[in-house]
Protein backbone atom coordinates (compact mmCIF):
# COMPACT_ATOMS: atom_id res chain seq x y z
CA UNK A 1 0.00 0.00 0.00
CA UNK A 2 2.88 2.40 0.79
CA UNK A 3 4.37 1.87 -2.65
CA UNK A 4 1.04 2.65 -4.32
CA UNK A 5 0.56 5.78 -2.20
CA UNK A 6 4.05 7.07 -3.04
CA UNK A 7 3.51 6.24 -6.72
CA UNK A 8 0.26 8.24 -6.76
CA UNK A 9 1.92 11.14 -4.93
CA UNK A 10 4.48 11.33 -7.75
CA UNK A 11 1.74 11.95 -10.29
CA UNK A 12 0.25 15.04 -8.65
CA UNK A 13 -3.29 15.89 -9.65
CA UNK A 14 -3.64 12.77 -11.84
CA UNK A 15 -2.44 10.67 -8.92
CA UNK A 16 -5.15 12.34 -6.84
CA UNK A 17 -7.78 11.44 -9.43
CA UNK A 18 -6.57 7.81 -9.57
CA UNK A 19 -6.43 7.43 -5.79
CA UNK A 20 -9.87 8.98 -5.40
CA UNK A 21 -11.26 6.62 -8.05
CA UNK A 22 -9.86 3.63 -6.15
CA UNK A 23 -11.22 4.97 -2.85
CA UNK A 24 -14.64 5.70 -4.37
CA UNK A 25 -14.96 2.20 -5.74
CA UNK A 26 -15.39 -1.02 -3.77
CA UNK A 27 -11.59 -1.27 -3.36
CA UNK A 28 -10.22 -0.44 0.08
CA UNK A 29 -8.06 2.66 -0.39
CA UNK A 30 -7.65 6.03 1.33
CA UNK A 31 -7.52 9.03 -0.98
CA UNK A 32 -7.29 11.32 2.05
CA UNK A 33 -3.67 10.26 2.65
CA UNK A 34 -2.77 11.11 -0.95
CA UNK A 35 -4.61 14.44 -0.80
CA UNK A 36 -2.87 15.46 2.43
CA UNK A 37 0.49 14.38 0.98
CA UNK A 38 -0.09 16.42 -2.16
CA UNK A 39 -1.17 19.42 -0.10
CA UNK A 40 2.02 19.10 1.96
CA UNK A 41 4.01 18.89 -1.29
CA UNK A 42 2.61 22.30 -2.28
CA UNK A 43 -0.10 21.48 -4.80
CA UNK A 44 -3.03 23.87 -4.97
CA UNK A 45 -6.09 22.90 -2.91
CA UNK A 46 -8.85 23.79 -5.40
CA UNK A 47 -7.56 21.57 -8.23
CA UNK A 48 -6.95 18.79 -5.68
CA UNK A 49 -10.56 19.04 -4.55
CA UNK A 50 -11.75 18.97 -8.17
CA UNK A 51 -9.58 16.03 -9.24
CA UNK A 52 -10.35 14.15 -6.03
CA UNK A 53 -14.08 14.71 -6.34
CA UNK A 54 -14.19 13.68 -10.00
CA UNK A 55 -12.23 10.50 -9.31
CA UNK A 56 -14.28 9.66 -6.24
CA UNK A 57 -17.60 10.15 -8.05
CA UNK A 58 -16.39 8.03 -10.98
CA UNK A 59 -15.46 5.25 -8.53
CA UNK A 60 -18.89 5.53 -6.90
CA UNK A 61 -20.57 5.34 -10.29
CA UNK A 62 -18.58 2.18 -11.04
CA UNK A 63 -20.19 0.74 -7.89
CA UNK A 64 -23.60 2.01 -9.05
CA UNK A 65 -23.13 0.30 -12.41
CA UNK A 66 -22.06 -2.97 -10.80
CA UNK A 67 -25.07 -2.77 -8.49
CA UNK A 68 -27.33 -2.09 -11.45
CA UNK A 69 -26.23 -5.41 -12.94
CA UNK A 70 -28.14 -6.84 -10.01
CA UNK A 71 -26.24 -10.04 -9.30
CA UNK A 72 -25.89 -10.18 -5.50
CA UNK A 73 -23.93 -13.44 -5.52
CA UNK A 74 -21.38 -11.92 -7.90
CA UNK A 75 -21.15 -8.71 -5.85
CA UNK A 76 -20.58 -10.65 -2.63
CA UNK A 77 -18.17 -13.20 -4.10
CA UNK A 78 -16.00 -11.17 -6.48
CA UNK A 79 -16.23 -7.66 -5.06
CA UNK A 80 -15.99 -9.00 -1.52
CA UNK A 81 -18.82 -6.77 -0.34
CA UNK A 82 -20.29 -8.39 2.73
CA UNK A 83 -24.03 -9.09 2.74
CA UNK A 84 -24.18 -7.36 6.14
CA UNK A 85 -22.82 -4.14 4.57
CA UNK A 86 -25.47 -4.27 1.85
CA UNK A 87 -28.21 -4.97 4.41
CA UNK A 88 -26.97 -2.14 6.63
CA UNK A 89 -26.94 0.21 3.63
CA UNK A 90 -30.49 -0.84 2.66
CA UNK A 91 -31.74 -0.18 6.20
CA UNK A 92 -29.87 3.13 6.35
CA UNK A 93 -31.39 4.23 3.06
CA UNK A 94 -34.92 3.02 3.97
CA UNK A 95 -37.05 4.66 1.32
CA UNK A 96 -34.90 7.74 0.77
CA UNK A 97 -33.37 6.42 -2.47
CA UNK A 98 -31.02 8.65 -4.43
CA UNK A 99 -30.96 11.29 -1.68
CA UNK A 100 -28.89 8.92 0.44
CA UNK A 101 -26.06 9.26 -2.09
CA UNK A 102 -24.93 12.23 -0.04
CA UNK A 103 -23.58 9.71 2.50
CA UNK A 104 -21.48 7.84 -0.10
CA UNK A 105 -18.37 9.44 1.43
CA UNK A 106 -18.69 7.27 4.56
CA UNK A 107 -15.99 4.62 4.97
CA UNK A 108 -17.13 1.05 4.17
CA UNK A 109 -20.84 1.93 4.17
CA UNK A 110 -20.36 4.41 1.31
CA UNK A 111 -19.46 1.72 -1.22
CA UNK A 112 -22.42 -0.36 -0.11
CA UNK A 113 -24.69 2.69 -0.46
CA UNK A 114 -23.62 3.27 -4.07
CA UNK A 115 -24.02 -0.43 -4.91
CA UNK A 116 -27.51 -0.43 -3.35
CA UNK A 117 -28.39 2.71 -5.33
CA UNK A 118 -27.58 0.70 -8.45
CA UNK A 119 -29.44 -2.38 -7.22
CA UNK A 120 -32.55 -0.28 -6.58
CA UNK A 121 -32.08 1.56 -9.90
CA UNK A 122 -32.20 4.91 -8.16
CA UNK A 123 -32.53 8.01 -10.34
CA UNK A 124 -29.11 8.41 -11.99
CA UNK A 125 -28.94 12.24 -12.29
CA UNK A 126 -30.11 12.68 -8.70
CA UNK A 127 -27.70 9.97 -7.52
CA UNK A 128 -24.76 11.65 -9.28
CA UNK A 129 -25.76 15.02 -7.79
CA UNK A 130 -26.07 13.76 -4.21
CA UNK A 131 -22.93 11.61 -4.40
CA UNK A 132 -20.98 14.55 -5.81
CA UNK A 133 -22.29 16.91 -3.15
CA UNK A 134 -21.25 14.60 -0.31
CA UNK A 135 -17.81 13.91 -1.73
CA UNK A 136 -17.02 17.56 -2.55
CA UNK A 137 -18.04 18.70 0.93
CA UNK A 138 -15.89 15.97 2.50
CA UNK A 139 -12.79 17.05 0.52
CA UNK A 140 -13.42 20.74 1.25
CA UNK A 141 -13.61 19.94 4.98
CA UNK A 142 -10.43 17.86 4.74
CA UNK A 143 -8.48 20.61 2.96
CA UNK A 144 -9.87 23.30 5.28
CA UNK A 145 -8.94 21.29 8.35
CA UNK A 146 -5.43 20.62 7.04
CA UNK A 147 -4.97 24.32 6.20
CA UNK A 148 -6.16 25.37 9.66
CA UNK A 149 -3.69 23.02 11.36
CA UNK A 150 -0.66 24.07 9.32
Amino acid sequence: MDFLTHFLLDYGYWGMLASAFLAGSFLPFSSEVVMLGLLAAGLQPVPLIIYGSVGNVLGAMLNYGLGRLGNLDWIERYLRVKPESLDRAKRFMAGHGAWMGIFAFLPILGSAITIVLGLTRANIPLSVFTITLGKVVRYILLVSSASAVS
